[in-house]
């Protein structure tokens, strides 16, 4: 709370801030909050995804805006609904302590006369989607020639959606001498063309580089064939139990197909595009929002808004038209200091597209192959040991274990735990036994290392992001433990409790014999070796492998529902994937209660891959 008030905010905002547990502000509010708050000034911001935008021009705009006066003073305008009523319940939530504030959220699918009533019980402040608010200024219905503020938020997708007409329409009807606030997460020349049309002499601040990704997001890269993405899709989920995940697609319809597919596959998935509804739209992200979703299916522009904590990996089924989009899908991970995964699924013909990617985000990509069947069912295996492990003891149990116990009596401790684990580890068996490669060469892209090749030995170790390590942390931690070289560590693979990681059969008895009695923060830490030597080749990196490439071009593109809503159907198709993998295992955790099952055993639908 200090540190806000440094910045120069008054009581009833840093009271709310107290409220809201901010305890520091970030660097794009300690740029941007005293310059907002000294003078009237126009400002070009340059911050990505996640890092605290609306802070930065919403506290500003609370305190310089006359709270007791019925004229609309400030509008902010943003790329898509969801985006739209996120800015206004935080601006709601920072003016709690200011009474008489009015913001209003004005946007399609909702009722255009009852946004025209809020407004004109006086709304000092107005959050809206371009298409909407030109609407409404057509229909008379909204006067903003006296507001003294105007922020552009996420300018460089609004003007990627096409509202740059929408834009300059609704600013011909402000006044020329207001205060422009543009944010942004990339600069791309359209955005420098609508600063110097609008604004005079902004002040320009960046947080970071101009469109470099985040430090805490690793990106991987997965080479399939075109007609295996879907299956290559599914292995990474398989592979990464605790995925709580968006993936990109590039249409609609990509978006809707591969979330049927997903259900019907009996995962807990949904879509999330502009033929939404926007009650459709609101259940999907509450649910997403209560891990009820844990793979949420979205557009580049419906996916803009979507403020969750904690997403653990963005899988880019299919890669975006416009590279510049790369930056706001892998924003969505490895945010609030927490570490995520990008992942990217492409073809041979996609590499290219790769190296480009890498040039803009000043990052390399790993890349890595999609596991096999085998490391999958280890993955799961031990996935669940540790939730047996994990288990809080249920004692309502206690008054029938006495029969239970002579069911079982003739049983050793080591039988039983080979039968529980085999009513999992069949079904994976049965599921990947006879399931193919679907990696491909990369025609010379790859250039893998020698350590393919090498006699090697792979471990499994009870440490993961539960101990705070990704595979770089782990890595070196391992490296220096061991005291091995820089490259004596490698096809390191970091799940939430667990991990995997290899090393030469020459070094098995130095590993062993470290671990033997190993504490990490006085807890005892366990080594086994893997039975799977990580045959699928996949170099040093956190989680899986996989690549391919998308099959279907265009559809008609997302623009948010913007313009007037179209009613989207929200179903589920019949009719799975057309691979040739059959799996027929129970889903844990993110399959909730949707479990097909094996031969023998009711009615229940069998996954396909």
């Amino acid at each position: 709370m200090t540190a806000f008030k440094a910045l120069g905010l008054e009581e009833n905002l840093l009271k709310a801030i107290t409220d809201m547990g901010f305890e520091t502000p970030s660097e794009v509010q300690e740029k941007a909050i005293p310059i907002l708050l000294e003078r009237e000034t126009d400002m070009v911001a340059l911050a990505q995804t996640g890092t605290g935008k609306t802070a930065a021009f919403g506290f500003p705009m609370l305190q310089k805006i006359d709270v007791k006066s019925r004229t609309t003073q400030g509008l902010i305008l943003s790329p898509t609904r969801e985006l739209c009523l996120q800015i206004t319940n935080e601006m709601i939530a920072y003016g709690k302590y200011m009474p008489g504030l009015n913001v209003t959220a004005v946007y399609g699918g909702a009722s255009i006369t009852d946004q025209a009533r809020q407004i004109k019980k006086g709304s000092q402040i107005i959050v809206a989607t371009p298409g909407r608010m030109k609407d409404m200024i057509g229909r008379r219905l909204v006067d903003i020639s006296k507001i003294e503020y105007c922020v552009l938020d996420e300018a460089d997708e609004m003007l990627n959606m096409g509202f740059y007409e929408d834009i300059t329409e609704i600013l011909s009807h402000s006044p020329k001498e207001k205060s422009t606030w543009l944010f942004s997460a990339t600069m791309p020349k359209e955005v420098s063309t609508i600063a110097k049309k609008f604004m005079h002499t902004p002040v320009e601040i960046t947080v970071g580089t101009k469109n470099v990704g985040s430090d805490q997001v690793s990106h991987e890269y997965y080479l399939v064939n075109a007609r295996d993405r879907y299956n290559a899709l599914k292995r990474l989920a398989d592979a990464n139990p605790e995925i709580f995940s968006v993936i990109f697609c590039r249409t609609k319809r990509d978006t809707q197909k591969v979330a049927e597919q997903l259900i019907e596959d009996g995962y807990n998935a949904a879509a999330i595009h502009g033929d939404l509804s926007q009650n459709q739209r609101d259940l999907v992200m509450k649910s997403f929002r209560a891990r009820q979703i844990q793979m949420l299916v979205a557009t580049d522009v419906a996916a803009r808004g979507i403020d969750v904590d904690d997403i653990t990996h963005v899988i880019n089924y299919q890669l975006p038209d416009e590279i510049e989009t790369y930056t706001h899908r892998s924003g969505r991970t490895g945010r609030a200091g927490k570490t995520g995964i990008s992942m990217v699924i492409v073809s041979k013909s996609e590499v290219r597209k790769i190296h480009t990617i890498e040039k803009m985000i000043q990052k390399k990509f790993i890349a890595k192959e999609i596991p096999s069947g085998m490391e999958i069912c280890e993955v799961q295996m031990f996935h669940l040991a540790n939730n047996i492990k994990d288990t809080k003891i249920n004692h309502e149990i206690d008054a029938y274990l006495p029969n239970i116990n002579e069911v079982l009596a003739d049983f050793s401790k080591e039988e039983l735990i080979k039968k529980v684990f085999s009513v999992e580890f069949t079904r994976f068996l049965n599921y990947y036994k006879n399931s193919k490669d679907l990696n491909i060469s990369g025609g010379g892209e790859r250039n893998f290392s020698e350590e393919d090749n090498k006699d090697s030995t792979r471990y499994f170790v009870n440490i993961g992001n539960k101990d705070d390590f990704d595979w770089m942390s782990l890595k070196d931690f391992l490296r220096d433990l061991l005291q091995l070289g820089k490259d004596d560590v490698y096809k390191v693979d970091v799940k939430d409790s667990f991990s995997f990681f290899n090393t030469d059969s020459t070094h098995q008895e130095l590993v062993m014999g470290i671990f033997k009695d190993f504490k990490l923060d006085g807890r005892q830490i366990n080594i086994e070796i893997s039975k799977d030597t990580g045959r699928s080749k996949g170099r040093s990196g956190g989680g899986g492998g996989g690549r391919d490439r998308g099959k279907r071009r265009s559809d008609s593109r997302d623009r948010g529902g913007d313009r007037g809503e179209r009613r989207g159907s929200f179903k589920k198709r019949s009719g799975g994937s057309s691979g040739s993998d059959k799996p027929a295992f129970k889903g844990k955790g993110r399959r909730g209660s949707e479990r097909p099952e094996t031969k023998g055993t009711g009615g229940r639908r069998r996954r396909k891959e």
